[in-house]
């Protein structure tokens, strides 16, 4: 007869074949029921919603969240689809914090479908699911990111609200900035004859040093008959940007560095200036060098000519 770790052991082979074939979302039919109650035990699976569990450490202390958000995109992905199938997105807001590659967990995820039935399921540690009954975005205007369903950048851009730019700026800024060219966002601005949405555009272009860009939506709509009256949708200041192409992280780092070098240079200590004992200031270096494990078997007094 097998022992409890013999069996501990078997049911965790099994965890493992699953988590090798990518599955972070974990159903009740992936499992027997003995296998799952003896993970669940011995904590090595932690149950999301009834059917469903997301792979977790036994010696992680009760409430703790990492499991949860470390599961969080792959689990929603799992479950959408196995619930939805196609019929699903993140709204559009949602959508363009993902092109800006902010992939914090939201308190509650807004999903659309068609079949949705407006309802909202609980998940771990305060946060939820809200599907909402809108209709999907056609199918050029709709991308997957990491297994998730969101709309492509200049529809999102399209799509999101005005609110979104002044209580998301940084997500709003990056997005903005992703775009290279004004022919990626005049197509669907022209298609859908969107004369105040253009406006609004142009102004969060010129809002980040684009005005080329700017200038274009509006030349450009003007062409084709529509009147656009260019507004800044930002209350935050504007930002500087590389005309270059960045990656959306480094963007989104040079924004957050913008928005808080005031703050960090308030809190920041003066300079002490140059040591007036020349002697004395390098015997403290070298004292201090040496008590540093990581570089201590370097003699700070040999010279190095670069």
């Amino acid at each position: 007869m097998a022992t409890p770790s013999e069996k501990l052991a078997a049911s965790l082979e099994i965890l493992h074949a699953l988590q090798a074939n990518g599955n972070v979302a974990i159903r009740s039919a992936d499992l027997t029921r003995t296998h799952r109650e003896r993970l669940l035990q011995n904590g090595f699976l932690q149950e999301v919603i009834k059917g469903w569990y997301v792979p977790s450490r036994p010696d992680e202390v009760a409430g703790q969240s990492t499991a949860w958000y470390t599961a969080f995109w792959s689990f929603v992905v799992a479950y959408l689809n196995h619930l939805k199938g196609d019929d699903w997105c993140l709204s559009p807001e949602g959508s363009l914090a993902l092109h800006a590659e902010n992939w914090t967990v939201p308190r509650q995820l807004l999903v659309r479908a068609v079949k949705a039935r407006n309802n909202v399921t609980t998940l771990p540690h305060q946060t939820s699911l809200l599907d909402i009954r809108a209709q999907l975005p056609d199918k050029k205007d709709l991308v997957i990111k990491e297994g998730v369903r969101i709309f492509s950048l200049p529809a999102a851009l399209i799509g999101c609200g005005p609110r979104y730019f002044v209580q998301n700026p940084t997500d709003a800024h990056a997005a903005l900035a992703i775009i290279r060219d004004a022919s990626e966002i005049l197509e669907p601005l022209l298609e859908g004859g969107h004369s105040k949405i253009a406006g609004r555009l142009a102004g969060g272009f010129r809002n980040i040093g684009r005005d080329r860009i700017a200038d274009d939506i509006i030349r450009t709509m003007h062409s084709a008959g529509y009147t656009v009256r260019e507004q800044n949708p930002f209350e935050a200041p504007p930002v500087s940007l590389p005309a270059r192409a960045e990656s959306p992280y480094v963007i989104r780092l040079r924004i957050m560095w913008q928005n808080m070098r005031g703050d960090v240079i308030t809190y920041f200590p003066e300079a002490s200036g140059l040591p007036r004992e020349i002697d004395g200031y390098l015997k403290q270096v070298a004292d201090t060098y040496v008590t540093d494990a990581y570089n201590s078997k370097v003699d700070p007094t040999v010279k190095t000519i670069h």
